[in-house]
C-alpha cells in the first residue's frame, strides 16, 4: 500500500485534510462510484470518502426511512442491500482512487464492512455521528492502530471526553469532527465556535464535516484552526438522492480547497508592524502624498488651505503630510510655481 495523504497530514508533511464524502450518490452504481472518484480528484481533495453498507448486518425490514425518497425500495433494509457493492469491487474503487492521488475512506456501518475495508487496506476510519456509540464497532476499528476520525453531531461534551479517553488508551491518532446533523444546516444549527473549543480541549486534530451545502462553514472553521474539512458532494444539485440539498457541488468543493490553502496561508504569514521592508517602503511611497501649491505663490504669501493642496507623487525631499498643521500660517521666503513641492527651505521659521 502506497504512503496515504492522512499519514503525511498526521505527521506534519501536510497542513490540511479534505474529505469529499460521496456518502450513497452513486445510488447503487458501480460506474457512477468510479465518476466520482474521477471528479473529487480534480478539484484538489486529499480523500473520497463513501459509505459500506451490508444489510444483513446492519438492518432490519423493520428500519424506518429517514427521509422517504426511493422510488424501487420497499424499505430501508432493501435500499442498503441495492447499495452494496462486493470486495473485489471496493477494492477496486480503493484502487482507482490511489491511482488518482486520493486516499480512499468508507464509514463502516457493521464490524463485517469494517473487517472487509480493513482487508482492502483504507488508512483510517471515519465515523458519523450516529455511529460513534457503537463501541463495539470502535473497539474493533482502535484494535487496527489505524487513525479514527469522530463526527460529534450527536454527542454531548460528556460523550466526547468518553470517547477521546477510549481513543487515546488505544493510541490511535484521533480527529474530531464538529458536526451539525442536519441536512441540510442552516447558519443558526452551526456553533462554530465549538471549533476553538474543541481545539484547546483534547490534545488531536479539529475538523468540520458540514452539511450546509455552502462553502462559509468550512472556511470559517479553518479561520478558527481547523485543519480537517469533510463535506458531502454532489456532481451536480439537479442529481437524485437525500443528501443532494446538503452537499456543495465539485465547484465549490474546490473552492473550499482553495480557500483553506489561501486562510492557513495567511495564518502563518509573519506579522511584522515594527518596521516596512523595501516593497513595502516603496508601496508606501507610491501611495503616499505631499504637499504642493496650489497656485502660483510668491514670498510673503501665507500658507493655509487655499494654498496649500496634498498630491501625488509623494518626495522625500518635501514636508511630509503629518506636518501639514504645523506649517499652516506660516510665511513662504520663495517664489513656488503651481503644483511644485513645498519644502522646509521655502518656509518661516
Amino acid at each position: 500500500m502506497v504512503n496515504m495523504k492522512i499519514n503525511d497530514f498526521l505527521n506534519g508533511k501536510r497542513k490540511r485534510y479534505i474529505i469529499a464524502e460521496v456518502s450513497q450518490y452513486n445510488d447503487g452504481s458501480l460506474g457512477q462510484a468510479h465518476a466520482f472518484i474521477d471528479a473529487v480528484a480534480k478539484t484538489g481533495a486529499d480523500a473520497i470518502k463513501f459509505q459500506t453498507h451490508i444489510a444483513e448486518e446492519e438492518s432490519t425490514l423493520n428500519e424506518p426511512f429517514r427521509v422517504k425518497f426511493s422510488y424501487c425500495d420497499n424499505t430501508r433494509y432493501d435500499y442498503w442491500k441495492r447499495m452494496e457493492f462486493t470486495q473485489q469491487q471496493w477494492k477496486e474503487l480503493c484502487q482507482h482512487a490511489i491511482e488518482k492521488g486520493l486516499d480512499f475512506l468508507s464509514s463502516p456501518f457493521s464490524i463485517k464492512a469494517l473487517e472487509m475495508l480493513d482487508q482492502i487496506g483504507v488508512p483510517a476510519w471515519k465515523f458519523g455521528s450516529g455511529e460513534v456509540f457503537n463501541d463495539l464497532l470502535l473497539k474493533r476499528a482502535m484494535q487496527t492502530g489505524k487513525p479514527i476520525i469522530l463526527s460529534t453531531g450527536l454527542s454531548t461534551f460528556q460523550d466526547i471526553d468518553r470517547q477521546v479517553h477510549m481513543i487515546n488508551e488505544s493510541g490511535n491518532p484521533l480527529i474530531i469532527m464538529e458536526c451539525t446533523t442536519a441536512y441540510p444546516s442552516r447558519p443558526d444549527d452551526i456553533p462554530i465556535a465549538t471549533i476553538p473549543h474543541l481545539l484547546k480541549t483534547y490534545d488531536c486534530h479539529v475538523g468540520i464535516s458540514d452539511h450546509s451545502a455552502t462553502v462559509f462553514p468550512s472556511l470559517a472553521a479553518v479561520a478558527l484552526g481547523a485543519d480537517v474539512v469533510e463535506v458531502h458532494v454532489t456532481m451536480s444539485r439537479e442529481m437524485f438522492g437525500p443528501d443532494v440539498k446538503a452537499s456543495v457541488t465539485m465547484d465549490e468543493l474546490r473552492e473550499i480547497v482553495c480557500g483553506t490553502d489561501f486562510i492557513q496561508t495567511m495564518l502563518t504569514a509573519e506579522i511584522n508592524k515594527n518596521s516596512l521592508d523595501d516593497n513595502r517602503v516603496a508601496l508606501k511611497n507610491i501611495f503616499s502624498k505631499s504637499i504642493y501649491a496650489r497656485k502660483n505663490l510668491f514670498a510673503g504669501d501665507i500658507l493655509s488651505d487655499d494654498t496649500m493642496v496634498l498630491k501625488k507623487p509623494f518626495c522625500e525631499s518635501g514636508i511630509l503630510v503629518e506636518d501639514y498643521e504645523k506649517i499652516c500660517g506660516k510665511k513662504i521666503k520663495n517664489d513656488i510655481a503651481k503644483d511644485s513641492i513645498i519644502s522646509w527651505k521655502d518656509v518661516e521659521e
